[in-house]
């Protein structure tokens, strides 16, 4: 274990661009657990004190159907077939057909993306990266699940009351300058270990389209999410988040920015983010997350924060999964 871990100090972002070599920019080997990632920051003490963030008993699923987002973006992942037979007349089972596992409301895992630069997390050997192997696969969060303090940003919200709805046509790029502005507007304090959701409003709009307007979103390839830069990655790194999470396809804009700072970096992506935040600094994304019906709720009562639970499916060696996420209040 690194020095710097030892008591549950970590190094600033600009601490973690002074690293020597390939662990310039990550956190490989600042964690106990090497394979869990940014959830590390959620102690047993912040789990205990997200108790009390459950004062109306009420309680909300976060995740939208399977087979919800068909057509969706991805222009790989459909809808799964779902089949009932039976045995017998007393009996009945069933199975899902073509279940692609990060098709609708998912966890990314940290085996999801590899840097171009430096490779998989923690430096695991691309050779390890395949059906079989557990090496930084979904099991290590439903093993032992992530749950704790989740802070829900109503960004869809706070642009609708300054009269400048988010522009969803034109997969529109939200900054980091959006985000803390709605930080202050809804008076919320991040604390080490949050779960961070961000509420754009994309995915109910984009399941209220027509057919061929999803069909026309999807051939765009544009999409509302965070915009790219250096300067979030590091606020959610400083912030000691433990997941980000989004209702909109990709949880970053999509294409990325033509100033993406990581155009030369991350190549295969585009200039993404996701290089940064999973294969570097080892934070999983939620992408798909259905947040209208929570953040909602938390309107009507000016309270922002949830006890949230994820556990994904326990399947060995898995590069993400359905979230299974829910937030109680």
């Amino acid at each position: 274990m690194s020095p710097a871990a030892e008591d549950g100090h970590y190094p600033t972002f600009a601490g973690l661009l002074e690293r020597e070599g390939a662990l310039a920019g990550t956190s490989w080997g600042l964690f106990p657990d090497a394979t869990r990632g940014t959830p590390s920051f959620i102690t047993p003490q912040a789990m205990l004190e997200a108790r009390n963030c459950i004062r109306t008993g009420r309680a909300f699923g976060l995740d939208y159907p399977a087979e919800a987002f068909d057509p969706g973006m991805s222009l790989k992942r459909g809808a799964p077939r779902h089949t009932i037979y039976s045995a017998h007349p007393a009996h009945r089972d069933d199975f899902l057909d073509g279940y692609y596992l990060q098709g609708s409301t998912q966890i990314d895992g940290l085996r999801h993306r590899r840097a171009d630069d430096v490779g998989f997390y923690n430096g695991t050997p691309d050779h390890r990266i395949k059906e079989g192997t557990p090496d930084l696969g979904i099991q290590e969060w439903a093993d032992t699940p992530i749950a704790g303090r989740g802070v829900l940003l109503d960004l869809a919200g706070y642009r609708a009351g300054q009269g400048a709805p988010i522009d969803h046509a034109a997969g529109e790029p939200l900054g980091l300058d959006l985000i803390e502005a709605v930080l202050a507007a809804q008076s919320v304090s991040l604390r080490q270990g949050d779960i961070l959701m961000l509420h754009t409003g994309w995915c109910e709009w984009f399941l209220g389209l027509r057919p061929e307007d999803k069909q026309r979103m999807r051939e765009s390839r544009r999409a509302t999410g965070v915009a790219q830069s250096e300067e979030f990655v590091g606020w959610a790194w400083d912030h000691r988040l433990a997941l980000l999470a989004a209702d909109n396809f990709a949880f970053e804009c999509l294409p990325a920015l033509p100033a993406s700072p990581y155009r030369e970096s991350a190549p295969n992506d585009h200039g993404m983010m996701h290089q940064q935040l999973l294969a570097k600094l080892g934070m999983p994304l939620g992408e798909l997350w259905r947040l209208g019906p929570l953040a909602r709720h938390m309107r009507t009562t000016g309270q922002w924060d949830a006890f949230v639970t994820i556990k994904p499916l326990n399947v060995t060696g898995g590069t993400g999964s359905p979230a299974n996420a829910t937030a109680l209040m």
